[in-house]
């Protein structure tokens, strides 16, 4: 497999990924987001969950996943090595997280789907999520949307954000990252035809009837999707189900749309010179800097803002008690 020593991520980095990154930490209310995250909701508690509730994946657990993803952050050139947990869990899904600890967590139905190369291209991609440094704005997204919809616009400045447009500016990035890692998928395995069968797997993979899918179709189904956009009215359509039309905004895209970005990348004289080791180097990376102040003394500021929080919480379970309804 192909290494990349000294790459950076600028290197492979897509340029809606970048816009979306840049408008993003524009927008009004960021700033709040950003402190309040670090106040609430710090990675600490993610980490302990997984090494209380999920298996540890090392040299002696999960020996050969652990081989390949090993090999995933020698080639992207990740340093220090990120955690690697599987969850006891039957969705086919995998995520990246974390800032002083980024880890990636495999879910197990995956685990159960994937080929040894598709779990080498998913790892890949959930790498590139540390190596760019999404991983903790993809963690104050998830706690953007659940403070908003837990707590409304009652509380700490946080719900009205939903209505100014941040969280639809969250989960645009969210949806433009994963273009970047899916770039840095194809470099590790040098293979579009697996990249683009991990992701139709992913769409609707079965053990059962996995000889009957067809890689050529699924590329057919993708060009005919994309021309549904001669129809202006299919485009609004396309909108509406990405930013919530059947209830919830979609943190990714379209697999079908991800292979036509990824196409376009494959075949570009930029794919080609990476390829050939001309590529914009830096140190090895691993986290992003969100410009924050931690807190002086973490547990006591934590232990004062959870009463806080779970003062505010009875207030609104106080109010909203049928007792109180006018």
């Amino acid at each position: 497999m192909p290494s990349y020593p000294g790459i950076s991520c600028e290197a492979f980095r897509h340029p809606l990924d970048r816009e979306a990154e840049q408008a993003l930490r524009n927008f009004p209310g960021f700033d709040l987001i950003a402190r309040r995250f670090v106040e609430f909701l710090y990675e600490r508690p993610q980490y302990i969950f997984l090494m209380g509730n999920s298996i540890q994946v090392g040299p002696r657990q999960y020996a050969s996943i652990y081989q390949i993803f090993r090999e995933c952050t020698r080639d992207l050139d990740i340093y220090p090595e990120p955690g690697l947990f599987v969850s006891q869990n039957p969705q086919v899904n995998s995520y990246a997280l974390g800032k002083e600890r980024p880890y990636v967590v495999l879910n197990a139905g995956l685990l159960d789907l994937m080929s040894a190369d598709e779990i080498r291209t998913i790892l890949a991609h959930e790498l590139a999520h540390i190596k760019c440094g999404h991983t903790i704005l993809l963690q104050m997204a998830i706690w953007a949307m659940n403070a908003a919809s837990i707590l409304g616009e009652m509380t700490f400045g946080i719900g009205n954000l939903v209505s100014s447009g941040l969280i639809f500016a969250f989960y645009e990035w969210r949806r433009k990252a994963e273009l970047t890692c899916d770039r840095a998928a194809l470099l590790v395995t040098d293979d579009l035809n697996l990249v683009m069968q991990t992701m139709m797997r992913l769409a609707g993979g079965s053990n059962q009837y996995a000889h009957e899918l067809n890689l050529k179709e699924f590329i057919r189904q993708s060009e005919e999707y994309h021309s549904l956009d001669l129809d202006g009215l299919n485009q609004v359509y396309k909108f509406l189900l990405y930013n919530g039309a059947q209830g919830a905004m979609l943190s990714h895209p379209f697999p079908v749309d991800r292979l036509k970005y990824l196409q376009e990348w494959a075949n570009s004289e930029e794919y080609r010179q990476i390829r050939q080791g001309n590529y914009r180097r830096s140190p090895a990376e691993g986290a992003v800097n969100v410009e924050v102040q931690t807190p002086k003394s973490e547990v006591d500021r934590l232990r004062q803002q959870i009463d806080e929080l779970q003062q505010e919480i009875n207030r609104i379970r106080t109010q909203q008690s049928p007792g109180n309804t006018p």
